[in-house]
């Protein structure tokens, strides 16, 4: 790796970390903001639920703009505009308010995870592109490591809006870097006539993508990959909080501990899944990520610390399926439609994961005592739906011939 593809992915690690960090931690805060809003546990998972069912909204629009731009232009748009919407979440003086800024957040942040996405894809080659793919997804582990308990702290000491706040001022250097060290990405570029003005064609995008069994497989694989993942997270402080008893300093344990083991084992999981095969350290992680959801859905009396110890089991093995998941995903479109393509993927994401806080959060109930009831029907559901994702993964690999 030279040192301009190093460059790259660094930039794009940073701007993954807040964009990630701020979707995280809204979901850890339901033990803050539901006794502070007087909310139900329903109300809460819709405001979890506004960003990521905006951001696909958003995401699906974009589709059919972003291979027509460079996108670093697109990305830069995006992110300035995302910690716009950031800042907004942090000076919010009710939920309403909330909700509103978590929608515009989400607008912005619809458009950023298929540019980093595509920039990765159009930078690596696919037999490289396991290690890139798990070096910009060890945002995901430093946001769990650093940032979650971090603004968990941060929330104790001043209050939940500060998480918000924190996130605004780190975005403000990485919007530099990317002005002044993210080269112009225009290798997706057609030569065109500068007197045509382009007009998307809607109906012929859309029926091209599920005309293409490929990728109509790999938009259900990864849309499927985030609502068995993001039904169990939303609840989890809660219900260590008022149902297990852990106290508010506990808690951001679980995302230190589990975002170390994450950290540590994205690059060896990119590494594998290139030198293996995507397929096959994809099955493995999957299978292994299954069982921790019982445990944490169904806690049994066990110690803290054995506790921690399965989160991090979890918290390996459920972003590690991810690393080759995405990697396989890639392979289904050309460059010069992957902008496009990846931002219907991401777009299927964002909204799986918010039909997921809602699922969950129909499912769950708040007890007048605060406790959460019906937290292991959830996980239950969850642990079929991935389970049911290896058919796709699968179907994928077969039709791409890949390995």
């Amino acid at each position: 790796m030279n040192k301009k593809e190093r460059i790259i992915l660094w930039i794009l690690a940073s701007l993954n970390f807040t964009h990630i960090l701020d979707f995280m931690i809204m979901m850890p805060l339901g033990n803050y903001l539901m006794p502070h809003f007087n909310i139900s546990a329903q109300f809460f998972s819709w405001i979890v639920a506004a960003y990521p069912i905006t951001a696909c909204v958003s995401g699906l629009i974009a589709a059919f703009y972003v291979d027509q731009y460079d996108r670093k232009k697109v990305l830069l748009f995006a992110y300035i505009g995302f910690l716009g919407g950031t800042l907004c979440c942090g000076i919010a003086p009710d939920e309403y308010f909330l909700m509103a800024a978590r929608i515009l957040t989400g607008f912005f942040g619809g458009l950023i995870g298929a540019q980093v996405l595509s920039i990765i894809a159009d930078t690596f080659p696919y037999e490289r592109r396991g290690r890139a793919m798990g070096t910009v997804f060890m945002a995901f582990s430093m946001a769990s490591v650093f940032g979650v308990p971090f603004s968990l702290y941060l929330a104790n000491l001043v209050s939940w809006h500060a998480p918000f706040i924190l996130i605004a001022i780190l975005g403000i250097p990485i919007m530099f870097m990317i002005i002044y060290f993210l080269p112009p990405m225009r290798i997706h570029l057609q030569p065109k006539d500068e007197n045509i003005k382009f007009k998307p064609d809607v109906l012929k995008v859309l029926s091209d993508i599920f005309r293409n069994k490929a990728q109509v497989m790999a938009l259900i694989l990864s849309g499927l990959l985030m609502l068995g993942h993001f039904m169990v997270i939303p609840f989890i402080n809660p219900y260590m909080e008022f149902n297990i008893g852990w106290s508010k300093t506990q808690t951001p344990m679980i995302y230190m501990v589990g975002g170390v083991c994450a950290l540590i084992s994205s690059a060896i999981i990119g590494r594998m899944a290139d030198k293996y095969g995507k397929l096959r350290v994809f099955m493995i992680c999957l299978f292994l990520s299954i069982g921790p959801i019982f445990f944490i859905t169904n806690m049994p009396d066990i110690s803290f610390y054995l506790m921690l110890t399965i989160f991090g089991f979890w918290f390996t093995f459920s972003t590690g399926r991810n690393i080759p998941a995405q990697a396989m995903i890639t392979t289904v479109v050309n460059p010069a439609q992957r902008g496009q393509f990846m931002s219907f993927n991401s777009s299927f994401q964002q909204l799986f994961t918010g039909l997921s806080s809602i699922i969950a959060g129909l499912i769950v109930i708040k007890a007048p005592d605060g406790k959460i009831q019906h937290y292991n029907w959830v996980g239950y559901i969850s642990a079929a739906i991935v389970f049911s994702t290896l058919f796709f993964a699968m179907s994928l690999a077969k039709k791409q011939q890949l390995k």
